[in-house]
């Protein structure tokens, strides 16, 4: 089969498509052609070598952590889908590799895609639908009446956490561009904040959670928004030491990622806050949690362009120079 890879880190040729053998279902297992694949700010970071410590992945490595298509082969004791079956999924991380024509997954990672999208929106929602999902439902565990701030409104994760955040019945304040501030709000912000124009910090206050994706100062002021007993949950770093025992990190690196985490779980300490980093992780009973939200049309998805497989590095490239309005999709 047809996949982009990479050769190593920080490679000169950016990736590159390549012929590689068919993957094979092994127990629980199905294997999928892929239609459409979701392109994540993560899959740059990771060609660049920025989680090698923490993920050191095998080369040559096939980049893509989003995917839809349809089940082609079961593997053995596999007894939710069968072949033929139109599926989406955020494989393991253990086992990314949707920029190629065939990918295997364990079944546990899989959900029946959604009726009511196409495959390129359906291939849009895994990550960023889970991320959401485990941040504001798992880890914050968002009540009715509760404020929310999600920066970045008009990014991958923000078009779905808006979304999600106001289902939960939250309060929903983000930050946008004004070229996008109709959209954030048709999503279901209550307060769009202009970033170029204004101070977040100066307009927010007594917030019950933050969903934080963006450099250490904003992390910095994001602290102060937050009420007494508030929750932080930041997708960009840094992590902290549950994360590194969760994914196994070694010995020698948990120091490092102990003192990483360091000075910002002091200042959540000092204002009475939680601080934690997730980095989401594949569950294909969450994604048919996100399933059914989107059939109900509580969440659509929001694409802003679509590329074709032979365009790959440049839709990684477009993605990496961050002005995506929703989520970029590699179509087969």
């Amino acid at each position: 089969m047809k996949a982009f890879i990479i050769d190593g880190y920080k490679p000169r040729d950016g990736g590159r498509i390549a012929d590689i053998p068919d993957p094979v279902p092994t127990q629980g297992q199905v294997l999928v052609r892929v239609h459409a694949a979701g392109v994540n700010l993560l899959d740059a970071k990771i060609r660049s070598g920025e989680f090698k410590r923490i993920l050191p992945y095998r080369m040559p490595l096939v980049l893509g952590h989003d995917v839809a298509g349809d089940v082609v082969a079961v593997g053995p004791d596999v007894r939710r889908f069968k072949v033929g079956d139109e599926v989406y999924a955020r494989p393991d991380t253990s086992g990314i590799g949707t920029f190629a024509e065939l990918i295997a997954m364990n079944e546990s990672d899989v959900a029946l895609k959604p009726t009511t999208v196409s495959m390129a929106e359906a291939a849009s929602v895994p990550l960023v639908g889970l991320t959401g999902w485990q941040a504001l439902v798992d880890r914050a565990k968002v009540q009715p009446g509760e404020k929310v701030f999600i920066q970045a409104g008009s990014g991958g994760v923000g078009t779905i956490a808006i979304q999600l955040a106001k289902h939960l019945g939250a309060t929903v304040a983000t930050t946008a561009g004004a070229t996008s501030a109709a959209m954030v709000a048709g999503l279901g912000a209550d307060i769009v904040i202009d970033y170029r124009q204004q101070e977040f910090a100066a307009v927010l206050a007594d917030y019950d959670v933050v969903l934080h994706s963006q450099d250490d100062a904003t992390l910095r002021k994001s602290l102060r928004v937050l009420k007494p007993g508030g929750r932080l949950i930041s997708i960009s770093g840094p992590p902290d030491p549950p994360f590194a025992a969760k994914i196994g990190a070694p010995w020698f690196v948990r120091p490092v990622v102990r003192a990483l985490s360091s000075t910002t779980r002091h200042r959540a300490k000092r204002r009475g806050v939680d601080y934690s980093f997730l980095f989401m992780r594949a569950d294909g009973a969450q994604l048919a949690e996100i399933t059914t939200l989107i059939e109900d049309g509580t969440i659509r998805p929001v694409l802003d362009r679509t590329f074709p497989f032979a365009s790959t590095r440049d839709a990684i490239a477009y993605v990496q120079a961050g002005r995506t309005k929703g989520k970029v999709v590699v179509t087969m």
